[in-house]
């Protein structure tokens, strides 16, 4: 038996006014610009210059909106509204604005005539608001420009949310997308038990731009079973005769919801036996363009692609085109609606709930509200001991100490974080957080699965849209997290990235807006050590895309080593808004630096290791500043450093490592950036500057521009060479090996001692021999594969080595 009751005569009365006065509204924002009770016949003045929006998926999302309002009058039930039909951003404003939240967040459009013109006047026009849903719509956590993510942010939002119902209506079009296809299967991941539940309804309204979608024609079998076989129960809603489809509509809605809640009282009671549940999902097909024109100009328009987005257009100039606007206006009844000084009538006002409980005033949707901080522990339980004499002479998987700072915070804060990762988690070396829980799955499991169940946190699905999309509705709605992915397919959900900086920068500027936990990010199993898997998992593409994301959001950091990444860590799991992009491989690595010594530079994000140059600080310059940012290029520069100062000890190298990537900036470019006056310390003003840099080489040049002579400065990085090969291959073929940087050095220092040509083609030789080696024995060097610092001996330059044939040649010239 349903727990909603029927809808009564009254409350039909009541969700059609509020459902009609949100039609208007939306019109209104699409072709208004004055006139907005229409007090007097339409003229061509009140028409906006340019008409822009969407009409065509509109009315559907205004039409499920009123129906939910009932439903959270008659429950309490906290619900959250995620529109994967992003421009339905009219429809979403109408209703807030309906609601009185717009007011309350934009106290400058006021419920009355004044208002109503402002609301108007603003919708996608200058200075005013997007077309479609996004962070400056008061409810939303799911920026309409983000096209086949809706569903995924719609789990998210409820993992660990045991009392929200996210609701997500997925658009027939948005439904053709890659990661919306693959997003029905988060229903494998939900429990019911500590998770709260998603209601998807597909909206199947027939066409996109200009084309009808592929569901909307598949007939009804096919579409029932395609989404039982994902463990879905499809409530089907069709029609367009009113007022039936509101009563149609409104018994569906509460059949899902009653359903819901048996699976989650059952599960909650001990009535549960482990299982997935099928969850209820609601298929509706109404017209494209509800309620609009039907025929334009002799064509059909309601219920076709043409009502997609405007669907009258020459009202400043034909009158025939400017009267059927205004009679859609008036079919809407708008004196039943709006009283004379342009407040909502009572018969609209009474289908909205009150207070918090106003889908578009939930606080879920203004996550930072709900806000927790971290419980994080004393760094000093994970650090791992350096001493100086210990510096760069043991290897660690820097990267377990990650999964240990994890595994705690996961024991710490049992309700508000999670790690999100493609099936790659004990791959990345971050496993240790599965000692405290196991992975979620909903589905059946075996005897030989292991760290798999119903009641597991961990987020392990091989998709990097739906654990990036999982992580955004995650933070979103007040929680934290990190999304962990190789690096190579950090691109495939780029974009997503790309919007969650772009949600951050708009957040920034709302006061009404409270701050969220940061986007955190995880790249390992970086290019220079993807040599087993070749060349297509060598990529560090998503680097460059966080570096152009604004200042005051974009964090690149690139640790070194296992404490440089704990104080990180603990720096981007604590601060809010921001897109933290940490890229640090999981193989083990050398370990330079003490916790303390960590704490400091990662704090300043930059520093001069006096230990790895050969220069004393405060006499006079170095003959040349070797600088990297990276953990392998930093240990080929740490290696082609102590080569030169062993070989050549009169020349002087500054050694500089640069962890926080986005303070080479100067400072009225971004926020971290360096002042002038500690550029000039770390760099000189005129010497040259070798960079060994773990992505592209131009972007170091993009980052020192506008520093004093910037064209002094050299970059090495990644090139686009890589195959299947040994890891010291992966350098050698990039020209960023310590024997290409021992060459570099020699070739840019201010002063090369005698023995430089000599040391020169030695490097030379060495990468012959390095070429012969790994063909013969298919493995690096002795002396490179088991280098640590002090292991080098000065080569004899009287004795040429057997094995190359490379030409001698004199030292190039700078």
């Amino acid at each position: 038996m349903s727990i909603v009751p029927q809808l009564t005569l009254e409350e039909l009365n009541q969700v059609d006014a509020w459902w009609r006065a949100n039609n208007y509204l939306t019109v209104g924002q699409i072709y208004l610009k004055s006139n907005p009770l229409l007090e007097r016949p339409l003229e061509f003045d009140d028409i906006k210059p340019r008409l822009l929006g969407h009409w065509g998926t509109s009315p559907g999302l205004a039409f499920i909106y009123a129906h939910l309002n009932r439903l959270v009058k008659h429950t309490d039930q906290d619900i959250i509204y995620i529109t994967g039909p992003g421009h339905g951003g009219p429809a979403l404003v109408s209703a807030s604005y309906l609601e009185g939240t717009y007011t309350e967040c934009f106290p400058k459009v006021t419920k009355d005539t004044a208002g109503l013109t402002k609301l108007f006047r603003q919708f996608s026009a200058p200075g005013g608001i997007p077309s479609h849903a996004s962070v400056t719509t008061p409810g939303s956590i799911h920026e309409g420009g983000e096209l086949g993510y809706a569903l995924s942010h719609a789990f998210g939002a409820v993992f660990d949310n045991p009392d929200l119902i996210a609701v997500s209506v997925v658009g027939d079009g948005e439904a053709e997308t890659g990661p919306l296809e693959g997003s029905w299967k988060s229903i494998s991941f939900l429990n019911p038990e500590h998770d709260g539940a998603v209601l998807p309804i597909l909206h199947l309204n027939g066409g996109k731009i200009a084309s009808p979608t592929v569901l909307s024609r598949k007939p009804q079998h096919e579409v029932e079973a395609y989404f039982r076989g994902h463990g879905y129960e499809p409530i089907f809603v069709e029609g367009n005769e009113l007022p039936w489809m509101h009563e149609r509509f409104s018994d569906a809605l509460a059949d899902a919801y009653t359903r819901i809640r048996e699976i989650q009282d059952a599960a909650r009671n001990g009535d549960w036996d482990g299982t997935r549940p099928v969850w209820p999902m609601i298929v509706l097909r109404t017209p494209k363009g509800w309620t609009g024109p039907h025929l334009v100009n002799g064509k059909v328009y309601e219920g076709t692609w043409r009502a997609h987005q405007v669907p009258l257009s020459g009202m400043k100039t034909d009158e025939k085109q400017l009267r059927l606007l205004e009679n859609w206006m008036r079919s809407y009844r708008p004196e039943e609606l709006f009283n004379a000084d342009g407040t909502i009538t009572d018969i609209v006002a009474a289908n909205n709930p009150s207070g918090e409980k106003r889908i578009s005033g939930n606080p879920h949707a203004n996550g930072g509200l709900l806000t927790k901080d971290l419980v994080l522990r004393d760094l000093d339980n994970y650090a791992v001991e350096v001493t100086p004499e210990t510096r760069a002479t043991k290897r660690v998987e820097s990267t377990r100490t990650l999964g240990a700072i994890m595994r705690d915070i996961y024991e710490d804060n049992p309700t508000n974080f999670r790690l999100f990762c493609p099936d790659e988690t004990n791959s990345n070396r971050i496993g240790a957080v599965l000692e405290v829980s196991d992975r979620a799955f909903m589905e059946r499991t075996d005897l030989i699965d292991e760290k798999l169940s119903n009641s597991g946190r961990v987020m392990e699905v091989l998709s990097e849209h739906n654990s990036h999309g999982w992580l955004d509705g995650y933070n979103l709605t007040g929680r934290h997290g990190l999304f962990a992915s190789y690096e190579a397919f950090g691109m495939v959900s780029a974009s997503m990235t790309m919007q969650a900086g772009k949600w951050f920068q708009e957040a920034n500027h709302l006061d009404w807006r409270a701050k969220t936990p940061s986007l955190n990010i995880l790249l390992s199993s970086t290019c220079w050590r993807n040599d087993h898997n070749g060349f297509s998992h060598q990529a560090p593409e998503l680097l460059n895309v966080v570096l152009n994301t604004n200042r005051d959001v974009a964090r690149i950091y690139l640790p070194v080593d296992a404490n440089t990444l704990a104080v990180t860590a603990e720096k981007i799991f604590s601060d809010r808004n921001k897109v933290n992009l940490v890229i640090q491989d999981k193989q083990p690595q050398m370990q330079y630096l003490s916790m303390d010594e960590a704490k400091e530079h990662v704090g300043r994000g930059y520093g001069i290791w006096e230990w790895a140059g050969s220069e004393n600080l405060g006499e006079d310059k170095p003959h040349i500043v070797v600088a990297t940012a990276g953990d392998v290029v930093t240990m080929e520069a740490v290696a082609a450093v102590e080569i030169v100062k062993t070989v050549l000890p009169e020349l002087k190298i500054r050694f500089v490592n640069v962890v926080d990537l986005l303070t080479l900036y100067r400072p009225k470019d971004h926020p971290r950036g360096m002042s002038e006056s500690d550029f000039t310390e770390l760099f000189t003003d005129d010497v040259d500057v070798l960079f060994a840099f773990h992505g592209y080489a131009g972007t170091i040049h993009q980052l020192v521009h506008g520093r004093p002579d910037a064209d002094r400065f050299r970059a090495r990085g990644f090139k686009e060479e890589g195959t299947t090969t040994t890891p010291f291959d992966m350098v050698v073929r990039n020209e960023v090996s310590r024997y290409h940087l021992v060459m570099d050095i020699l070739n840019n220092a201010s002063f090369v001692p005698e023995n430089g040509i000599k040391l020169y083609h030695w490097a030379e030789r060495q990468l012959a021999r390095h070429e012969a080696y790994i063909v013969e024995h298919l493995e690096d060097l002795p002396e490179v594969r088991d280098w640590e610092l002090g292991s080098f001996e000065t080569p004899d330059f009287s004795r040429p080595t057997s094995d190359t044939h490379v030409p001698r040649k004199p030292l190039p010239e700078r």
